[in-house]
């Protein structure tokens, strides 16, 4: 009698977990199904969209139909130099071209570049990290994902993106090094004149001192040696552009940077100001606009 209850206890319990596994299947099925049909909608398309590459789609708001796909290996740009050394007159130029985006200053890559300096200079941080998994290739590989995604998103798609956070070529090197097929201009001015534009203009920078023309020159001087021993190491993706020579010979200058970014010529380069502000122009922040007006190019 009592063998007879256990048997069918047992049967009773089979029946409900494989009842209990049913359901949970079918539900989780309908939460896949559900998950991909947002992510659709949304713009994104899924990974298993993507046959296993390690390439990433994004459709537009302008266009659903045509899909934007992007990767490490596309050609970016990178637009850097001391603050004040005409980073965003280089940038408001290649933004007129109808082939190029750069947008505004995203802020948060020279941040995420100096904390991953930061776990690389300390050898008993590094030695944490990698005893954790957390190795150079598995930082690379995050490092890639997250400024892919910052510099895609913040803006329109275009044939050439670039980015433009002028302390972000501190880590040129290690920005080549992750984006192996990225051009790097590095914007130089004469260093007492930057200083005066960011200490008259009022224009906080880390680091900086605007009480002090000596501590600011001390700081051009030191970051502006990092940025260019490092655009020499890397001369074939690296330009070095004197501000000075670029306001006197735009155009002789543009056709240079765009031969060597291999981007096709176009006049609009050399009329930046006639699309401030306009859609699909230049798009400047209320603060740049305030504190630090473009000039204009003759």
């Amino acid at each position: 009698m009592i063998g007879k209850l256990k048997q069918n206890l047992m049967v009773a319990c089979l029946v409900i977990s494989s009842v209990t596994v049913f359901y949970l299947g079918r539900h989780a099925m309908e939460c896949h199904h559900r998950f991909e049909e947002r992510s659709h909608l949304g713009g994104i398309l899924p990974l298993s969209a993507l046959g296993g590459s390690m390439r990433t789609t994004l459709r537009t708001g302008q266009n659903l139909s045509t899909p934007f796909v992007y990767n490490k290996d596309m050609p970016l740009i990178f637009i850097g130099g001391v603050p004040r050394s005409g980073t965003t007159l280089m940038r408001a130029m290649l933004d007129a071209h109808p082939d190029v985006r750069c947008g505004e200053e995203t802020r948060v890559i020279p941040r995420i570049l100096a904390m991953k300096q930061m776990w690389s200079r300390s050898g008993r941080e590094k030695m944490r990290l990698d005893e954790a998994g957390v190795t150079d290739e598995v930082l690379d590989a995050a490092m890639q994902a997250f400024l892919l995604e910052i510099i895609v998103k913040h803006g329109e798609p275009a044939n050439f993106l670039c980015n433009k956070d002028p302390f972000a070529l501190k880590s040129l090197s290690y920005l080549a090094k992750i984006f192996p097929h990225a051009k790097f201009v590095l914007m130089i001015r004469d260093g007492r004149a930057s200083v005066h534009s960011m200490i008259s203009r009022k224009v906080t920078i880390a680091g900086f001192d605007l009480g002090s023309y000596r501590d600011c020159l001390t700081k051009w001087n030191r970051a502006i040696e990092t940025m260019y021993t490092q655009c020499l190491e890397a001369a074939d993706k690296c330009l070095p552009v004197h501000y000075e020579q670029l306001v006197l010979h735009p155009e002789k200058w543009m056709r240079t940077l765009l031969k060597f970014l291999e981007v096709p010529w176009n006049d609009a380069v050399l009329h930046h100001e006639e699309l401030i502000g306009k859609a699909g122009g230049v798009s400047l922040s209320n603060f740049r606009y305030v504190t630090a007006k473009v000039p204009v190019v003759q």
